[in-house]
Parts: structure tokens; sequence; C-alpha cells
């Protein structure tokens, strides 16, 4: 009889309500991020402009179906994510979640190929921010930022940069405005760091307030992508892409105040998170999103043995976690 990955569970079919978290400890996540969408669908279905989010958020992975396999050297029990639905709805904490996720394994199925040409690369992370504005602000806001980084990556302190991508995030205010912000991740020759080709924070804050046309110096933070102490530059790398690659808006921002958020929704509608250039422009194949790609298949759990037959869970809300559903095993059910 299989059992599960941390404490030896059995999986029998006297378990119908055994938790998903029970089976499967790496996949106790699931739990949080569907609570998470619970609660935003309580948001929008308070406005009838929002319905149609609530109801697809509702619905979204309600069941998932994963395959399990026993690693023929540990013996320890896998499970990869074979079949679920997702609403794709931008602000929902499952879809935005699978979401990074997807785009960081994107990232990492390039990353070979962007090493071999360019073999010495370095990397930055850079955030670039102005002053919180007005929520009902918020689109006009990033608009203007859009504007400032198209003449920044035209500056010539930008040349050495050979690709680049960058995300926004927005986080509530405590006195509830909205602040808007990129995150980067910048490739650059090893020469950058070297001579004149240097660009010192300082200059960085000159230029993002010249480039945004800002009256005050804005906050900016750059700094190396470098392995700490004990840690590989492999680690220090995936560090730096999941720092950029995370989510737009935290869940938690979403449901601390509903008014702030049913607007920042208006505000961001059609707006674009993510955007690339140089030789990562290609990398992640923005525009292209299925249910297929949020599924990760061929990115998680890779194991050896042989697969077996899905099992079924599904979520119980009121007891916020997902529950077995062999009833549901099989797809069409």
């Amino acid at each position: 009889m299989p059992f599960g990955n941390d404490e030896n569970v059995p999986i029998s079919a006297e378990s119908v309500k055994q938790g998903l978290a029970e089976v499967s400890a790496r996949d106790k996540i699931w739990d949080v991020h569907k609570a998470q969408a619970d609660n935003v669908k309580g948001v929008y279905e308070t406005v009838s402009e929002f319905e149609r989010y609530a109801l697809r958020i509702g619905n979204c992975s309600g069941i998932l179906r994963f395959g399990r396999v026993v690693d023929t050297e540990t013996g320890e029990l896998l499970f990869r994510l074979r079949h679920a639905q997702f609403c794709r709805v931008r602000h929902c904490p499952v879809c935005q979640w699978r979401r990074a996720l997807m785009w960081q394994a994107r990232f990492y199925e390039a990353l070979p190929t962007v090493q071999v040409a360019y073999p010495k690369a370095r990397w930055l992370l850079l955030t670039l921010t102005v002053r919180n504005c007005a929520v009902d602000e918020l689109g006009e806001t990033l608009g203007a930022m859009n504007a400032a980084w198209q003449r920044l990556i035209k500056r010539k302190e930008f040349k050495p940069v050979k690709g680049w991508v960058r995300t926004t995030e927005v986080t509530r205010g405590a006195d509830g405005s909205a602040h808007p912000h990129f995150h980067a991740l910048l490739m650059v020759q090893s020469s950058f760091f070297k001579g004149s080709a240097y660009v010192k924070h300082s200059r960085w804050v000159e230029l993002w307030q010249e480039c945004a046309r800002l009256d005050y110096a804005p906050n900016v933070d750059v700094r190396a992508v470098k392995a700490k102490r004990g840690q590989d530059e492999a680690a220090a790398l995936s560090g730096a892409v999941a720092e950029t690659l995370k989510y737009a808006v935290k869940p938690a921002d979403m449901v601390a105040d509903a008014e702030w958020f049913l607007e920042m929704t208006r505000q961001l509608h059609k707006k674009r998170f993510v955007a690339t250039g140089g030789a990562l422009k290609d990398v992640f194949r923005l525009g292209e999103e299925t249910e297929q790609d949020l599924l990760l298949e061929g990115q998680e759990n890779a194991s050896t043995g042989q697969e077996e037959p899905l099992m079924a869970f599904g979520w119980e809300r009121e007891e916020k976690r997902y529950t077995r559903k062999p009833e549901a095993d099989k797809l069409g059910d």
C-alpha cells in the first residue's frame, strides 16, 4: 500500500475524508491559496459589476486530480497535478500563484540557452518606486511609470543590460493609498561592475527621477545577485527570480479594504504586469497561458517510477481544505 510523504499515512478506501495536506505535505499550500480565493470571491460578489469574477473564482480549482509516483529509489510517494480547471481571473489568489510558478518555470527552462550565449553574465535586482497615489489615480500613475521605464531603457547607462524582465506590484498603504512599484531582474555584462560602466546607486536614483519626471528623489533599491555564505550561485539566482516573478497584489491587501480592492481592479483592467526585453524578450512567452500551462506539467515533482491512477481531492469550503474525493478520480466524473 502506498504511503504519504512525511507521515507515512496509508491511502485507503477508509480515508475518504483524508485531507490533501495529510497525504502530501508539500501540497498543503493549496489549502492556503484556495481559502484566500474564497475571501476574494466574497469581495467581488458584493457588487454586480464583478459578479462574473466571483462566479469564476468560486469554480476555480474545485477538484484537483493528482497522479502518484512512488520513487523507486526512496520509496516516497510523490504527487503530480494532472488535472484542474482554473478561472484565470487576474486577482484570483490560486491563479496568481500558479502564474508566478509558470513564469519561474519558463525562466529556468530557457536559462541554459541564455547562459551559453552569455556565459559571463551577472544579474541585478532593481526596484523602482514613486510616491503613493490615491487608488483612483492608480491607472494614470502606472501609465506614467511605464512611459518612464521606456525612457530609462534608452539611456546610455542601461546599455550594458543584455536582457531584462520587469514586473509590477501594487501594495496598499496604511492610509488607503496605493503603492505601485517595479521589480526588475537585469542580466548585465560582467564588465558592468568595472570601470566607467558601473552605475552607482545614487545614479540609479537620478536616472529614475529624470525618466519619471519627478520633483523629488524616489526610493530606488539596486543590488547584485550573489550567493550568501553557504549558498551557491544557482540558489541566489533562484531567490532573485522568485522575488521578481511573484504576486502582483498581496492576497491580504485584496481583502483588507473591499472598496480599495474593487477600485484597484477597475484601475488595473487590461494593464500588463510583466514586460521583457533584450535576450529575455521571448523567454516568458507573454500572452500564452492555458490551463495546461498552469498545471506546470513537466516542471513539478520530477521523479522516477510508474505513475498510479489519478487521485482526486475536492475543496471543502466550510472546512477550508481539500479532502479526498474517490468518486471524482476519473475525468468526466
